[in-house]
């Protein structure tokens, strides 16, 4: 008996799969952006022999700005999340579920911090 040719079923539950835990895997930070965080901590360690207390100062207002990048990445990925969903009324109900899996994606980032 000869199957018909058509999508897999199976390839397509391991395909949302896949694509569901790089959602939720993905980086905070673009390469270049924690590149550079990472070159500044660097040179802040760099100075503690030298500088102690400015050294300090210094890795404070580092973690400020990675502080303060987070929250406007989360802001922003909320804020696009919300224009998704904002018209509830005109969604299907499959729209909704990708939805909710995108929100349940943002919270577990929020959480593994």
């Amino acid at each position: 008996m000869q199957r018909e040719a058509g999508p897999d079923p199976k390839g397509s539950a391991v395909a949302s799969e896949v694509k569901e835990e790089a959602e939720q895997l993905a980086p905070l930070f673009s390469p270049d952006v924690a590149k550079e965080f990472r070159t500044r901590w660097d040179a802040v360690q760099s100075s503690f022999v030298d500088d102690p207390r400015q050294a300090v100062r210094q890795g404070d207002e580092l973690v400020a700005s990675v502080m303060k990048s987070l929250a406007e990445t989360f802001s922003s990925e909320r804020a696009k999340l919300e224009s998704q969903v904002s018209k509830t009324d005109q969604l299907s109900t499959e729209d909704l579920r990708i939805a909710l899996r995108r929100y349940r994606s943002f919270f577990e980032r929020l959480l593994s911090l």
